[in-house]
């Protein structure tokens, strides 16, 4: 359930309220009385899910995304192949029996 802001047109008065979505806005002011209690428009909190299935590099800082950024975008130095010989024997194959 959110948090809404509430200010209130008549004494200034300003007040956050805990409630569900569903729930219709308050009107009435706690201070004063009167019917002039209006919800703000907040930016709200950031969600962050957590629990299986989610990320925790879901929700990066821009300065790690840049900085991630950047090395990508660096070539990386040369590698040199090197080639090693394997010797694999060769297993000597069982006679197939046959049942009958």
């Amino acid at each position: 359930m959110p948090t809404y802001e509430y200010s209130c047109e008549s004494c200034g008065q300003k007040i956050e309220k805990f409630q569900s979505i569903k729930a219709r806005p308050i009107r009435k002011c706690p201070k004063c009385g009167k019917q002039t209690l209006k919800r703000l428009i907040g930016s709200g909190a950031g969600i962050i899910f957590k629990g299986s299935g989610f990320y925790q590099t879901d929700y990066r800082s821009e300065s790690y995304k840049t900085a991630a950024k950047n090395e990508k975008s660096t070539p990386a130095p040369a590698k040199t192949e090197t080639k090693t010989e394997t010797k694999t024997e060769s297993k000597k194959e069982k006679p197939k029996s046959t049942a009958k």
